[in-house]
């Protein structure tokens, strides 16, 4: 147990930092450059990220609270609220950065290709609607949540060493259940689809490039960069959703939480924040000239 959480602190340090970082790098861009049709929405999935950290760490929140004596019940209230808000703003994000992609690339005589044009006015009513939505839809937990106490013990799911999920009548339990999977599986759905879409365009552009140029190798365009970093950022995703979702849904059904299957469940719902900037500064040329960039002026002033 105390090597999870050890192995857990280290996951959290490292996404903080790769998401700080990639934060900075995306402000730069858009506050100083002319920003990508997809920097705003990765710069909202690096905040949303950096979120989850904070809330599902307790890092800042929880100093917050104590410095000013607010009660425990209201602390989880509010840690579970946001923590769930950020969860469903990752996936919608996630799913909405596959889809602008896959319209940014179809070719001149795709259906899609109409939209190319309007979709760039639609990219900050796309976000506000996310956040509006995600605001609302989670709201129950204000309701559910609450600090664990010793009164009444089987009739509570303790989930945190100080909050816990009140008891609720198995119809809205179910109903909760139905109405967040329907959500998440429509979303998942959507980001495969357009994740398949992409992987034929890709495959047909390099067979065409590769008989026109007639070499076994073409270098990468900026778009195609792009693109592959889109899809692998959604095969891991799906793949820790499905994971999270399995243990989620087995401890709600069975009103049951292992400590230790908590702390993997935390670990596992923070693999994709930690992954998702370290792909993402990998795979993005501008970023990695800066760093050269910086690099040799570092080692110019040095030597």
């Amino acid at each position: 147990m105390f090597s999870l959480k050890i192995v857990l602190y280290f996951q959290a340090g490292l996404g903080v930092l790769a998401n700080m970082f990639l934060l900075c790098f995306y402000v730069f861009i858009i506050i100083g450059h002319r920003p990508k049709l997809t920097d705003l929405i990765s710069c909202q999935l690096t905040f949303v990220h950096l979120m989850m950290f904070f809330i599902g760490g307790d890092v800042w929140l929880t100093d917050l609270f104590e410095t000013l004596n607010i009660e425990n019940d209201f602390k989880c209230k509010a840690t579970f609220y946001i923590s769930r808000v950020m969860r469903g703003l990752s996936i919608c994000t996630t799913c909405l950065l596959t889809v602008f992609q896959a319209v940014t690339i179809c070719p001149s005589t795709s259906l899609l290709a109409k939209f190319k044009q309007k979709i760039k006015k639609y990219v900050i009513y796309a976000l506000l609607c996310m956040w509006s939505f995600n605001l609302f839809f989670n709201s129950n937990r204000i309701f559910y949540v609450g600090a664990f106490t010793n009164v009444s013990e089987s009739s509570q799911m303790k989930a945190t060493k100080y909050c816990s999920l009140l008891p609720m009548n198995y119809i809205i339990r179910g109903l909760i259940l139905i109405v967040a999977t329907s959500r998440d599986v429509f979303l998942v759905g959507v980001m495969l689809t357009t994740s398949t879409y992409m992987v034929i365009i890709l495959f047909r552009h390099h067979m065409q490039c590769k008989h026109l140029h007639s070499v076994s190798y073409v270098r990468p365009s900026p778009e195609k960069r792009a693109t592959q970093t889109i899809l692998l950022l959604v095969v891991f995703f799906v793949a820790m959703y499905w994971v999270d979702f399995i243990i989620s849904t087995t401890s709600l059904l069975l009103w049951e939480y292992n400590p230790v299957i908590l702390t993997v469940q935390k670990f596992v719902m923070n693999a994709y924040p930690t992954i998702t900037p370290l792909v993402q500064i990998s795979f993005d040329s501008r970023l990695i000239i800066k760093l050269k960039n910086l690099q040799s002026k570092c080692h110019y002033i040095c030597f």
